[in-house]
């Protein structure tokens, strides 16, 4: 249990790096390397494809071979098929909107990081029983926003556990959610909002980024 809390915790150290992870959703395999290029352009060396498409475990293939330094994992993983696909196509973390045991168990027993999604106190404390130190706040700003989760996070503070908010953060309100201590990064859904146009808001927060950083 030990061992799979530390590998999350150092999926949020290096995930912390880039503080904004975007999100994407991919129509096509040449989209996500696409995407991966301006993103290594821009020094965001890190990405979530999510299983929203049938191109999503390809797409993660063809990224990590193009871009090998890149953080490439899979996210919206809702069973264990999605999570099997994702570790044959060389996921480095996977990513849930919500906890599922099941899921948990297979990422604790093949040792990938895996961040379940959670919006309440009993789904963090049933998430951190099963050895999960990294969660996703989601929806981040339907469940309550920056509020909620800094209410949320003060009871569970001495146990180390970070975060990963997702949905409804935006360039606007980031820097507020990226504040908070206990918050190594977040879901960055909004820079990959139009896939093919996707450049300047990638720019944009490649520098806010780096001013948070300075």
């Amino acid at each position: 249990m030990e061992t799979f809390r530390k590998i999350n915790l150092n999926a949020a150290e290096t995930m912390a790096n880039f503080k904004i992870i975007p999100v994407a959703v991919l129509n096509s395999v040449d989209q996500g390397l696409r995407i991966a290029e301006l993103l290594t352009k821009y020094g965001i060396s890190a990405i979530e494809i999510t299983f929203r498409t049938q191109v999503a475990a390809q797409a993660i293939a063809a990224v990590n071979a193009a871009f090998p330094g890149m953080f490439t994992g899979a996210g919206t993983i809702l069973n264990c098929d999605d999570l099997r696909r994702a570790m044959d196509a060389g996921a480095r973390f996977a990513i849930a909107p919500g906890f599922n045991p099941q899921i948990v168990a297979m990422a604790r027993i093949n040792c990938i990081p895996f961040v379940p999604g959670i919006a309440t106190p009993s789904e963090l404390e049933q998430a951190y029983a099963a050895g999960c130190s990294f969660l996703k706040f989601f929806p981040a700003e339907a469940a309550g926003g920056v509020k909620m989760l800094k209410a949320m996070t003060a009871p569970y503070r001495h146990l180390g556990i970070k975060f990963m908010p997702t949905g409804g953060v935006t360039q606007e309100n980031v820097a507020e959610y990226l504040a908070i201590p206990e918050v190594a990064a977040v879901g960055g859904t909004w820079l990959t909002k139009d896939p093919g146009n996707c450049e300047n808001s990638i720019k944009t927060a490649a520098e806010l980024v780096k001013k948070l950083k300075s």
